[in-house]
């Protein structure tokens, strides 16, 4: 069972690193909301400012009828939410009141959308100049600015694709949202850079990050690789010929220390376990795999002796391990301290009572779905825990913010409500 989350914003005992930063998040799917989710479990108070129709993934993938989708409730837990047709007058007026008293600003629309909805980075300046205004695009300027901006697009054009999969197969896509959830990442280094530095200036910034930019920044190493390949092969790939561009090498490790993911027993799509092999652990792995000769041998005992054989040397290591359940190898490798890990299927990682334990899979109650399972915060600050609350209801909060915080009068948020501007 998943660590019990709470239902209802809980009551704070201490401080939290962002307590007292507000955030007006005008975010939708995936890149913007897994950034805003990220500082309000740091603290702040993330405003989730929604069309009357509310952000797409709340209607996308659903696995339940009339509900709010899996796609939506993970991505923007310990929100507040409220409705606001931004293309009405009334509804500009209260958008330049909401940013008026938020410390942040957040929104992934196309490019030029928000200056279309006039308000450019100038007019939020003089409506307030101490604010942080982060966008996240697909591209910077220049030819690409313009694409529509995708997940996979940007896995493809930052550089993973084609580093991604194995030397005779296709480019592949990688199950980790690095394009998105790794953009809005990088989006809140930026934010929490930029309220730092406001500190000492007294004023506010634009923030850009653009998806292919972050997916390059997490490719870096095969950009490394490409200028060393004007020295000649990589040794450490186990690819047979080079051409003038890193080549796809499947599990290969790709930096200084061979590794590779191994068959075990039964041979299941996910019976593997990643095996790393180090100079002082090949000895201990030739007793494993009942070939003590191999620790001397001339043609195997050095690493620069292995290199030009890496095939063979986990081939030699898949024939013992192919005999075992990945468990076991797993705890005969590091009974020997050998760096490794099994492979562990989205079932396995959802039942791990060490990540359950750790609050990273983590159960959440939802007023409408009963519970769902989700992600916990990876960030893990002694001052400031994580008390993940479920993602709110669409318009949740109209009241306590139109009317408690911007002093609406009940009787205008009815007619507002019925005139479609909330």
């Amino acid at each position: 069972m998943a660590h019990k989350a709470h239902s209802a914003r809980p009551a704070r005992a201490a401080a939290k690193a962002l307590d007292g930063i507000r955030v007006l998040d005008m975010t939708h799917v995936q890149s913007g909301p897994s950034a805003t989710q990220l500082l309000a479990w740091l603290g702040a108070d993330v405003v989730k400012l929604e069309a009357p129709t509310g952000d797409i993934t709340r209607k996308q993938l659903r696995d339940l009828p009339d509900v709010d989708s899996l796609y939506f409730t993970m991505l923007n837990c310990n929100k507040r939410s409220i409705t606001l047709n931004t293309k009405t007058e009334r509804g500009k007026e209260l958008l330049t009141e909401l940013i008026r008293r938020s410390d942040v600003m957040v929104e992934n629309f196309g490019p030029g959308a928000v200056d279309r909805m006039g308000f450019t980075w100038e007019r939020i300046q003089e409506i307030n100049p101490r604010i942080v205004y982060a966008s996240i695009k697909g591209f910077g300027d220049g030819p690409y600015t313009d694409f529509k901006a995708y997940e996979v697009v940007a896995q493809a054009m930052g550089g993973s694709m084609a580093t991604t999969g194995f030397e005779d197969g296709p480019p592949l896509a990688t199950g980790a949202q690095i394009g998105d959830s790794g953009t809005g990442i990088h989006v809140v280094a930026g934010i929490l850079a930029a309220l730092f530095q406001r500190e000492s200036t007294g004023r506010g910034q634009r923030v850009n990050v653009a998806m292919q930019h972050a997916v390059l920044n997490l490719c870096r190493v095969k950009l490394r690789d490409q200028q060393r390949l004007v020295h000649g092969p990589l040794a450490e790939y186990p690819n047979d010929d080079f051409g003038d561009e890193v080549p796809r090498s499947g599990n290969a490790s790709g930096g200084g220390q061979p590794g590779w993911a191994v068959k075990c027993a039964p041979g299941g799509p996910n019976d593997y376990v990643y095996v790393i092999v180090q100079p002082v652990g090949w000895k201990p792995i030739t007793e494993l795999i009942g070939r003590p000769e191999l620790a001397d041998a001339p043609e195997w005992a050095t690493p620069e002796a292995r290199l030009p054989q890496l095939t063979k040397m986990f081939q030699l290591i898949e024939e013992w391990s192919s005999t075992l359940p990945k468990w076991e190898v797993l705890e005969q490798l590091n009974a020997h301290n050998i760096p490794c890990g099994p492979i562990l299927s989205t079932k396995e990682i959802i039942e791990d009572s060490s990540l359950v334990a750790n609050e990273m899979v983590v159960e959440v109650t939802h007023p409408e779905r009963g519970t769902f399972t989700t992600v916990g915060s990876p960030l893990k600050l002694s001052d400031s825990p994580v008390d993940v609350v479920t993602s709110p209801l669409l318009g949740e909060h109209n009241e306590e913010v139109f009317v408690g915080e911007l002093g609406l009068r009940d009787e205008e948020l009815r007619l507002l409500k019925s005139n479609g501007v909330i």
